[in-house]
């Protein structure tokens, strides 16, 4: 992917993909721009079968204090149809990283706020950096929440916690997200990508394709019946069995008492 975008950094380290918010003198905020971005790199994350884990992060030192408030004000009485487009960008592209094979890493280096906080709680593991902070801010600025919020927050936090950062925009440091649930791991700032990097670089080796059908599955199963949500393992499991390379070479493998290698295919 040859593009110079104006508000992210897109780079491969083999298998893994990094994306970084980069807008470090405007707080990493979401803007049209950078949600226009966002859709062709996630896009491009999703479609591109060399790229088997994504890791997203932040410039400078915030990860993202969310929407772009000052070019939202900025259109007067176009505000709703501008923060509809930006948010429309925005949740096409968390559609996709969510649904897409390769895992999704994010590392939290700062605070996150509004979208910010959305995005940070969106990927498959999140790791924070001890200086990271969390704050949903939405109704502080007398909005409702966007980004995947309402929907990863009470899945992960439960209702009531959910509802406790909605409404009181609680700041919790990174050990009280970790006690909350939010995050999977705390690390030292200065360790934060080389432990991500670690972890994106063994799943990069791993089943791409059963992560993805994984994937899929957690995101669909709040939503679904029991009945539903056996019969969709079923067809996930049996289908990369019959329509995958790696399952089948892996079972075999297994059954050999040999390493099984993946080649996402």
């Amino acid at each position: 992917m040859n593009e110079n975008f104006e508000t992210l950094k897109f780079e491969r380290d083999g298998a893994v993909a990094i994306v970084t918010l980069n807008r470090p003198d405007a707080a990493n905020s979401l803007n049209v721009p950078m949600s226009e971005e966002l859709v062709k790199v996630a896009t491009h994350c999703d479609s591109n079968p060399d790229i088997r884990c994504v890791v997203f992060t932040g410039a400078g030192k915030m990860f993202s204090a969310g929407g772009d408030l000052v070019s939202f004000a900025s259109q007067g009485e176009k505000m709703g149809e501008y923060m509809r487009y930006a948010t429309t960008g925005l949740h096409a592209a968390i559609s996709r990283f969510t649904r897409m094979n390769a895992p999704y890493l994010v590392a939290v280096n700062g605070v996150a706020a509004g979208a910010g906080f959305s995005m940070a709680i969106s990927g498959d593991m999140i790791f924070a950096a001890e200086s990271a902070k969390f704050t949903m801010a939405y109704t502080r600025a007398g909005v409702s929440p966007d980004g995947s919020a309402s929907y990863f927050l009470p899945r992960l936090v439960g209702h009531a916690k959910a509802m406790q950062l909605i409404l009181m925009n609680d700041l919790l440091t990174a050990q009280q997200a970790k006690e909350w649930g939010l995050v999977n791991e705390v690390v030292a700032d200065d360790q934060l990508m080389p432990r991500v990097m670690e972890v994106a670089h063994q799943l990069a080796k791993g089943a791409t394709l059963a992560y993805g059908e994984a994937k899929r599955l957690v995101a669909d199963s709040f939503s679904n019946t029991i009945e539903t949500q056996m019969e969709m393992e079923t067809r996930a499991i049996s289908g990369l069995v019959r329509y995958t390379e790696d399952a089948p070479n892996a079972i075999r493998a297994f059954a050999n008492k040999q390493k099984a290698e993946f080649k996402g295919r």
